[in-house]
């Protein structure tokens, strides 16, 4: 079987750094966004809760996985790439 991808924990940190230091400064003065963004935090902590469930369901099971960090792994799936660069020129 191979190994299951997820995504590294670094990209749910990122966010949330990003909402609590920045995001939630800019929108203090009103209470809908704040509530907006307050909300979006909490369910990226709970997105994140869930994978290290998921990250100890599969250690217990000696299920492989792995964190990533793009959709694309090095050496495989190359022409992935091109086609990407190719919509981002449009």
């Amino acid at each position: 079987m191979d190994q299951i991808p997820l995504p590294s924990l670094i990209h749910y940190e990122l966010l949330l750094q990003m909402l609590e230091r920045q995001t939630l400064p800019a929108v203090s003065r009103n209470p809908a966004l704040r509530e907006q963004v307050q909300q979006m935090i909490i369910t990226i902590r709970k997105a994140l809760a869930q994978q290290r469930q998921i990250e100890t369901i599969c250690t217990q099971s000696s299920i492989a996985y792995e964190h990533r960090w793009s959709l694309n792994r090095l050496g495989t799936d190359t022409d992935v790439l091109p086609t990407i660069l190719h919509s981002l020129e449009k």
